[in-house]
């Protein structure tokens, strides 16, 4: 059956570098578009990156451009996010999930179990 699952996750210092991976199963990963959620204690989850079914497109939120980059392996059915220069601001759980289409502008019908993330010094 269709699964998304998270890794990589962990406690890092500022200004440190971690690689989430998402992995999945039970589908072709090469027509659909995968993005990055989170959530933080006592917040809202929002969306963090996405990237179309080829690779050829991304997007990032705000607070995360010129420190995250998303890629995708679809031979090894794998997408990561290269998060750098990690703030305590980045503190969350990190949820991949499966686009409806191969293009980020549309909505998202799958999710992984989550990965933590702890900035800390």
């Amino acid at each position: 059956q269709l699964q998304l699952v998270e890794s990589g996750g962990g406690l890092v210092q500022p200004g440190g570098s971690l690689r989430l991976s998402c992995a999945a199963s039970g589908f072709t990963l090469d027509y659909y578009a995968i993005g990055w959620f989170r959530q933080a204690p006592g917040k809202e989850r929002e969306g963090v990156s996405c990237i179309s079914s080829s690779g050829g497109n991304t997007n990032y939120a705000d607070s995360v451009k010129g420190r995250f980059t998303i890629s995708r392996d679809n031979a090894k059915k794998t997408v990561y996010l290269q998060m750098n220069s990690l703030k305590s601001g980045d503190t969350a759980v990190y949820y991949c999930a499966l686009a409806t289409s191969p293009w980020c502008r549309t909505d998202f019908g799958s999710w992984g179990q989550g990965t933590q993330v702890t900035v800390s010094s």
